[in-house]
C-alpha cells in the first residue's frame, strides 16, 4: 500500500483506533506509516490527514450534521470517521475535491457497505458545494452562546473554552483567547533537545528562543538524530525542557543533593534531570507507579551515564516512605493535558469537566507527599501541561494552607527567565503568586505551568 490511497488508509485506520481503543495518534501513527511503507510525501500526507481530522472534528461534526440533517450520533461511527477525514480534505486540504470525496467514499463502501458509501458520497458533495468560509458561518448560526459560537468555530468543547479563558484573565490577557485556540489548531514543529554535558546541538541545527540546550532542524529525520546519538539529542517540546531546569537551575547545585523525578514517565523530564544532576554532582532517583511507562523512564535513562533507580509505586507512597530526605523533588503531575492540545488533539474530545476534581484531588496529595518528602531548604517542582486554574493555582493554594509557614513559594516566573537565552515575557499573576505559565501563542511552547516551593 502506498500513495495517496496508501495515506488515506493509514490516516482512516489511526482515527479508527483512536475512536475505537482509545489509542494516542502520536503514538500509533509513526508505526502505521512504516508498516504501509509510505514515502516522506506519502507520510507527511497521512500524518496532516489524522491530525488535522481530530483536531477539527468539533467543526467537521457540526458541519457533516448540517450536511446530513441528523445528529452525527445516529451515523455509525466507522462511516463518520470516514465522512470527517473527507470533510478535512475539502476544507483545509489542496487535496482534490474528486479524490478527497471518491478515496473516502471508498473507505465508507468498505466499512459500512454500499448504503454506507451513497451517504457519504451525498453529505460530501453537500459540503464540496460552500466554501470553508460559508460553513464556518453556517456552524456559528446554530450557536446558543458566544462561547458555544467559539468552540464550534475553533473545534474545542465549551468548558475548555471557558477553562482558557479564566487562564488567561490570570495574567490579564483575557483577550489572547482567540489567538490560543488557533494555536492549538497549528501543527506543531518538532522541538529536539541536547542533554547537557552529554551532547552539543548541530552546527546546521536552529536554535530556539529560549531553552539553552533546545534546537530545531532545517530538514531531515529528527529520529535519525535521536539514534545516531544514542538518544543523547532528542525530541522534547521547550516547555518541557524549561520546567525541569527551572528546578535543576533555581540556585546552584551542592555535591551530593539528591534528587527524586516523583511522576517520571515517559522519561523526558528525567533524563534531562540525571544529566544536570551528573554535571552538578547529584543523584536522581525516579518514580513511575504505570509499568509501561516505567519502561519508557528506564529507556529514556539509558543516555545517560550512571544509575538511576526507577520505583514503581504510588508517588504519595513512595514520597511517604522517604520524609525529609530530598534536595530536589520533580511532580510532573498526572493532569488533564489541556497544554498539550496541538500535539495530541484527541485529548480535547476525551475529556471532560467531570475529570478535574478527582484529578486535582491526586495533584494535592502528590505535592503535598513531595513537601513532606523534602529536606529542610529543599526545593519541589510542581509541574502541569495544563493552564487550568484548578489544577495550577488552586493546588498550590491549598498546598499554602496545609503547610503554612512551612513552605514559602520562589518565583518560577524568575527561574524560568534566568534559564532562557531570552526573556520569555512571562507575566505576573493577578493572585500574587511566584507561578510560570507558558503558552502555546505565546511561546510555541506547550501551555506548561511551573511553580517552585522550598520547605523552610
Amino acid at each position: 500500500m502506498s500513495g495517496a490511497t496508501g495515506s488515506r488508509r493509514v490516516a482512516f485506520e489511526t482515527i479508527r483506533a483512536v475512536h475505537e481503543s482509545d489509542a494516542y495518534a502520536n503514538l500509533l501513527l509513526p508505526t502505521a506509516i512504516r508498516r504501509a511503507g509510505l514515502d516522506t510525501a506519502d507520510a507527511a500526507l497521512a500524518t496532516e490527514l489524522t491530525y488535522g481530522t481530530l483536531r477539527r472534528q468539533g467543526t467537521y461534526d457540526a458541519i457533516i450534521s448540517l450536511a446530513s440533517d441528523r445528529p452525527v450520533s445516529d451515523i455509525e461511527p466507522a462511516v463518520l470517521d470516514a465522512v470527517r477525514l473527507g470533510v478535512h480534505q475539502l476544507l483545509s486540504t489542496r487535496v482534490a475535491s474528486h479524490a478527497a470525496v471518491n478515496e473516502s467514499v471508498e473507505l465508507a463502501r468498505r466499512a459500512g457497505g454500499r448504503g454506507a458509501g451513497g451517504f457519504a458520497n451525498a453529505v460530501l458533495r453537500r459540503v464540496s458545494r460552500d466554501t470553508p468560509g460559508d460553513w464556518l458561518s453556517h456552524v456559528a448560526e446554530t450557536a446558543r452562546s458566544d462561547d458555544e459560537r467559539i468552540g464550534l468555530v475553533t473545534s474545542h468543547p465549551v468548558w475548555i473554552v471557558r477553562a482558557f479563558r479564566r487562564a488567561l484573565a490570570a495574567e490579564g490577557r483575557a483577550g489572547e483567547l482567540e489567538a490560543l485556540l488557533a494555536a492549538d489548531n497549528a501543527s506543531p514543529r518538532v522541538t529536539m533537545a541536547a542533554l547537557p554535558g552529554l551532547a552539543d546541538i548541530p552546527a546546521r541545527a536552529r536554535r530556539t528562543p529560549y531553552s539553552p540546550i533546545a534546537f530545531r532542524l532545517a530538514s531531515g529525520d529528527p529520529e535519525q538524530l535521536v539514534s545516531g546519538s544514542a538518544g543523547r539529542r532528542r525530541v522534547q517540546d521547550e516547555g518541557s525542557q524549561l520546567a525541569a531546569l527551572a528546578l535543576s537551575r533555581v540556585e546552584p547545585i551542592r555535591d551530593g543533593e539528591k534528587w527524586l523525578d516523583l511522576c517520571a514517565g515517559p522519561g523526558g523530564k528525567t533524563a534531562l534531570l540525571a544529566a544536570e544532576a551528573r554535571i552538578g554532582g547529584a543523584r536522581l532517583e525516579a518514580n513511575e507507579i504505570v509499568p509501561a511507562r516505567a519502561g519508557l523512564v528506564r529507556q529514556a535513562l539509558r543516555s545517560v551515564p550512571g544509575r538511576v533507580p526507577v520505583s514503581e509505586l504510588d508517588g504519595r507512597t513512595r514520597a511517604a516512605e522517604s520524609p525529609d530526605t530530598y534536595d530536589r523533588i520533580l511532580v510532573d503531575a498526572p493532569c488533564t493535558g489541556l497544554g498539550a492540545l496541538r500535539r495530541r488533539p484527541e485529548a480535547r474530545w476525551r475529556k471532560s469537566p467531570a475529570d478535574v476534581p478527582a484529578l486535582t484531588q491526586l495533584q494535592r496529595e502528590l505535592l503535598t507527599a513531595a513537601v513532606g518528602a523534602l529536606r529542610p531548604g529543599g526545593i519541589v517542582a510542581y509541574v502541569t501541561c495544563s493552564p487550568h486554574l484548578a489544577e495550577t493555582a488552586t493546588v498550590v493554594a491549598d498546598i499554602h494552607r496545609e503547610w503554612g509557614d512551612a513552605i514559602e513559594e520562589l518565583s518560577a516566573r524568575d527561574a524560568v527567565t534566568q534559564v532562557c537565552d531570552n526573556d520569555p515575557g512571562l507575566l505576573p499573576q493577578t493572585d500574587g503568586s511566584g507561578r510560570a505559565q507558558l503558552w502555546p501563542h505565546r511561546h510555541n511552547t506547550d501551555a506548561m505551568s511551573v511553580s517552585l516551593l522550598r520547605r523552610r
